[in-house]
């Protein structure tokens, strides 16, 4: 599933930076991967960044798109190189909230594969 949108209003976030009015987002969800992408475009098209999540797989009631987020998070570059931020919120949430060995598994098997596709410039990463 592929969400559209575009932005109103100037967002400042602390990892991705300024988004300004305009900026265009594509947001890609997958009922059964443990993970989301946002593709954000500049407001003239030019590819901005992308910033991906992993979590739990979404649940789609209604008009409701919902999920569980497990705070690793990928920032990726124009360039397509890439950071992966949060690691440490994951482990200790993991103690926290008690997280199974299959979430903590599925975590971790959902980071490795967005990784193989950014490397390998695969869909949603193919310019």
């Amino acid at each position: 599933m592929v969400l559209e949108g575009t932005f109103d209003e100037e967002i400042r976030h602390d990892v991705i930076g300024t988004i300004r009015p305009g900026t265009l987002s594509l947001e890609y969800y997958w009922l059964d991967r443990w993970y989301n992408v946002f593709r954000f475009a500049q407001p003239g098209g030019a590819l901005r960044n992308y910033y991906c999540n992993i979590n739990s797989p979404p649940a789609f009631a209604g008009q409701t798109l919902s999920y569980v987020d497990l705070d690793i998070d990928i920032l990726v570059e124009p360039d397509f190189s890439y950071r992966i931020l949060d690691l440490d919120d994951f482990e200790r949430n993991s103690s926290v909230y008690n997280y199974s060995a299959q979430t903590k598994e599925s975590a971790k098997r959902a980071l490795d594969e967005v990784v193989g596709l950014i490397e390998a410039r695969a869909c949603p990463f193919s310019e």
